[in-house]
């Protein structure tokens, strides 16, 4: 970390303390202790963001509850997909009876769809009972912002629109003991033409090696046992550091570190994916045998016009590759249905790569114009009527297919993380595999956060049932 950023890290703890009392005056005119709600939406670098966000929440003296009644509301949003900017605004007008028995409810937005001009020109406007709105460059400055919001009655806004720091010594409060994610990098360069990200996320910074290795080393230290290491796109990992390092080495070194057992990592872009990262993935235990491997479309012309810097038949080859040095691999992706200019013959081209591939499972998505995209200006928008057609029988394909490919491991042995009860049934908890899948199993929840031997019994589509393996 810089000196800058040490300098930044310790001027906001001094904005927690100064939170801090200011908490304490309204437990004492309360009488109980006042209680906040991170409500998150999006991708796991904002499940991430969030943990930070209640941290620094918790050492501010507030209790954390799940529950929207509450007295500081935070909603971290994504805006990748029109619909995350819907489901927003309702539930921000579902807080109106809350706010009514709570008038002095703070109301706290942050996240990716608050660096849109026209999304913060529409709360200024529209939402003046929001207290706080704040973006994604400045989110270290949360208790700094918090204080003047919780001095003043006025709407604050402030939205950075880039920033090059990198503060991360702050409060975090890991949803998970045994697990965590470790942000390597922020920011994407690449400039799909259909994505946002660029824009509310800037461009890329990548993370010391020795702040993350440290930063591995400590959480180890407090019981994390699987760390999943979190960028927009990993594969470019170590660009413009002083000291070029590749993501591969970052891996290697990771894998180094006691305590750790199992690491993942996310998202990768099929363009950067190395030889150098396969042979790493082959030759680590460590690494889980799952990769998320984004193709968007399977036609080779969309592919160009989507910016995405490889071909069908690239894509093909590295999957080959995967295989042939990790034959037991899953993998998943997303998949854009009806984007710009598609014709049938271009939507049979995705449906050919799938059926090539045979993901175990695909993430599929109708193609969501996002004004200030170059996407959103292109002609030849796809019909609705003819995007959900083509919608329904892609998924169709792709559950056909993850469904055969993820019962592959029916009646074997598999080491399985337990993460939680079982929220369904009681008498049972719920675990991951290393190749993600999910697993059902009787058992204590003394096992939670302890990777047991588990016999996969039966294959229910995308999760198992099974029983724990008696040892020999």
């Amino acid at each position: 970390m810089t000196e800058e950023a040490r300098e930044e890290a310790a001027r906001q703890r001094l904005f927690i303390d100064a939170a801090r009392e200011s908490v304490g005056r309204l437990k004492e005119t309360t009488g109980r202790t006042p209680r906040a709600c991170v409500v998150t939406f999006g991708c796991q670098m904002n499940a991430r963001d969030s943990e930070k966000l209640t941290g620094i929440l918790q050492a501010c003296g507030y209790e954390i509850t799940d529950s929207e009644d509450a007295d500081f509301v935070i909603f971290n949003t994504c805006t990748v997909r029109e619909n995350a900017n819907v489901r927003l605004y309702g539930r921000l007008g579902a807080l109106s009876p809350l706010r009514k028995k709570n008038p002095g409810m703070k109301i706290a937005l942050c996240g990716c769809m608050m660096q849109e001009k026209d999304e913060i020109e529409r709360i200024r406007q529209k939402y003046r009972y929001v207290s706080l709105v704040f973006g994604t460059h400045n989110l270290y400055r949360f208790a700094e912002l918090m204080c003047a919001c919780l001095m003043s009655d006025d709407q604050i806004i402030d939205v950075a629109d880039q920033s090059d720091a990198i503060v991360e010594n702050l409060p975090v409060e890991r949803t998970y003991s045994f697990k965590s994610g470790v942000n390597i990098m922020f920011g994407c360069n690449n400039f799909c033409t259909y994505c946002i990200v660029p824009y509310v996320r800037g461009r890329e910074k990548s993370r010391e090696p020795k702040e993350i290795l440290r930063e591995i080393e400590h959480l180890s230290a407090d019981g994390v046992i699987e760390i999943m290491l979190l960028g927009q796109n990993v594969n470019s990992y170590g660009k413009g550091l002083s000291q070029e390092i590749t993501f591969a080495q970052l891996l290697k070194e990771a894998a180094r570190i006691d305590g750790i057992e199992r690491i993942r990592f996310m998202t990768s872009h099929p363009k950067d994916l190395s030889d150098e990262l396969i042979d790493v993935m082959a030759s680590c235990s460590k690494i889980c045998p799952h990769l998320h491997l984004p193709v968007q479309s399977g036609s080779s012309r969309l592919l160009k016009k989507m910016n995405r810097h490889y071909t069908k038949e690239s894509y093909l080859a590295l999957v080959r590759r995967l295989r042939e040095r990790i034959p037991d691999l899953s993998l998943s992706t997303d998949l854009i249905v009806g984007f710009p200019g598609e014709t049938e013959e271009d939507f049979l081209q995705t449906l050919d790569i799938v059926r090539q591939v045979e993901y175990d499972s695909a993430f599929t998505f109708l193609y969501s114009k996002r004004t200030g995209t170059p996407a959103a200006a292109m002609e030849d928008q796809v019909p609705d009527e003819i995007a959900h057609e083509r919608f329904d029988r892609l998924l169709s394909e792709v559950q056909t297919i993850g469904r055969r490919r993820s019962s592959r491991f029916e009646g074997t042995v598999q080491k399985v993380l337990v993460e939680e009860k079982n929220r369904q049934t009681e008498g049972l908890v719920t675990g991951r595999t290393p190749h993600n899948l999910v697993v059902h199993f009787p058992g204590d929840p003394s096992l939670i956060g302890t990777i047991v031997d588990v016999r996969l019994d039966q294959a229910h589509g995308f999760y198992y049932t099974g029983t724990v393996s008696e040892k020999k």
